[in-house]
């Protein structure tokens, strides 16, 4: 256990005996009174991890207009929950299947038409099909955002409010623009037009709430990370919409939950994903028949959101085992219980190694120093192939000495730490550059010698740099774990050993 988790969980529950936070807004309505702080991983006594460093932050995020829309959106969120929980309602039905709920009017059509000239709409709609919809289709051959969802939304504005909302707070991320408004108004608009629809969510409700959550999370602050997903937590939650929902509603949950593991995996074992990873399965799967679930999709793609799950799984193992030993949580997470759960979760992530199908495969591994650069033609081969060495590693770094495994190369934290970086090196495909950021910072933290550290620093930078993603404050982190600052002259030394393949 890292001595770090220690300090970090004192910190924690010492801010929350003396600090008493202010009271939500939903608690100053009387028809949200009753609303819980809907947190489905029944996780409500621990607070977000704050990391002292993760202060990374931009204007947007503390613009008044939008923090007063955010917590609009997420009381509206917890009021639908609350309404339909006792009733757990069904997955809302896919849009070809009978009539959708109440279609905008004509009206309504109209209103979003002065927020934007034609010019500045088709402007953010071309950088949404090429430059946003890639990291959100990461795991998804049909490309539904790119493709399914743009055109439902030329006859739902909520919906296309939200895709302008998104690409134009990318562009702005991206471009280093300080003073537009246009995401801030398309955000807030498509607020607007949705409130009236979240009643009976259909799925162009809930991509429309993800594409939201999706801009909120770009510019977060990390210890901000999993307030701006409990919301569409707790509409997923709500209404029994699972990884293996059919149609749209099966892509926009793997959407979802690719950011509530990050979500978990900035937490740095402490907190598992807020959506347990029970709730991701069919209602009538058992957690022990995942693996046969997920491989008879027969598809790559399931199988890459296999390693989304199996990745969840060991956060939610890590924080377990934390509480219980830290804390003294009794989550029946003992010695023999833990061993148990370890080995089987082991056992899985090597299974699922072994099993991928070809499109997973690397096409080629170059051995190059520091790092190998491993070469992979999927998208979902990309990030599924990082997240299943990070679990590695977390699950390694958590191994108690009464687990004896069998000398090899997977066993070693740093063999896996090599390849996350190696990936990331030979694998500039945009949609999967912001999915890498907790993977390298993961594996960053094992190494030790100036010249990893600098081409580590240099894909960070690259990927904040291509996509607008915020990922340079987790440099601030490794450069607290590395005990030093790395110079420019260094990170540019690195560079020329192994230059960076992004952009």
């Amino acid at each position: 256990m890292l001595p770090t988790k220690r300090r970090r969980l004192d910190a924690q529950f010492s801010d929350m005996e003396v600090v008493s936070p202010p009271p939500p807004a939903y608690a100053m309505n009387p028809e949200w009174r009753h609303a819980p702080v809907y947190t489905p991983s029944d996780t409500t006594e621990h607070q977000a991890f704050a990391s002292p460093l993760a202060s990374w932050t931009d204007g947007f995020s503390h613009d008044p207009g939008f923090l007063a829309s955010q917590e609009e959106l997420r009381c509206m969120l917890f009021t639908i929950a609350q309404s339909a929980a006792p009733t757990r309602a069904g997955s809302p039905a896919d849009p070809e299947q009978g009539r959708d709920v109440e279609e905008p009017s004509r009206r309504e059509r109209a209103a979003m038409r002065p927020a934007l000239s034609n010019s500045r709409r088709i402007e953010y709609l071309k950088n949404y099909v090429g430059q946003v919809a890639p990291w959100l289709d990461m795991f998804d051959s049909q490309c539904t955002f790119r493709v399914q969802i743009p055109a439902l939304a030329r006859t739902f504005p909520a919906l296309l409010n939200a895709i302008l909302a998104i690409s134009a707070r990318q562009m702005e991320r991206k471009t280093g623009i300080q003073d537009s408004f246009d995401s801030i108004e398309l955000y807030q608009e498509a607020i607007r037009l949705l409130s009236p629809l979240l009643q009976n969510p259909d799925p162009k409700v809930v991509a429309a709430c993800v594409l939201l959550c999706c801009l909120e999370m770009m510019s977060a602050r990390a210890q901000d990370w999993r307030r701006h997903l409990e919301g569409c937590t707790a509409l997923f939650d709500a209404f029994g919409i699972n990884g293996f929902s059919s149609g749209l509603l099966q892509a926009v949950f793997w959407c979802y939950v690719r950011m509530d593991l990050c979500g978990a995996l900035i937490s740095d074992g402490t907190q598992s994903t807020l959506l347990r990873p029970s709730k991701w399965l069919a209602p009538d799967c058992e957690e022990d028949d995942a693996a046969h679930l997920f491989q008879a999709a027969q598809s790559p793609d399931m199988h890459a959101n296999y390693a989304v799950y199996l990745c969840a799984k060991t956060c939610e193992l890590v924080s377990d085992r934390t509480q219980f030993i830290e804390l003294g949580v009794q989550n029946d997470c003992t010695g023999e219980t833990f061993n148990r759960r370890w080995l089987r979760l082991w056992e899985d992530l090597q299974l699922w190694v072994e099993n991928r199908p070809p499109e997973l495969l690397p096409v080629q591994t170059t051995q190059t120093k520091p790092f190998p650069h491993i070469l992979f033609l999927h998208w979902a081969a990309i990030s599924s192939n990082q997240l299943y060495h990070t679990a590695c590693i977390l699950l390694l770094n958590s191994m108690s000495k009464a687990i004896k495994l069998r000398p090899a190369a997977t066993v070693s934290p740093l063999w896996h730490a090599r390849r996350i970086c190696g990936i990331s090196l030979a694998n500039p495909h945009q949609g999967c550059l912001n999915n890498a950021i907790q993977p390298l910072w993961i594996a960053g933290r094992l190494f030790s010698h100036v010249s990893e550290h600098g081409i580590i620093i240099d894909i960070i930078r690259k990927i904040e740099a291509e996509t607008g993603w915020g990922a340079c404050w987790r440099i601030r982190d490794l450069e607290l774990a590395w005990g030093y600052q790395v110079s420019r002259r260094e990170r540019m030394a690195a560079q020329q050993q192994s230059p960076v393949a992004i952009g």
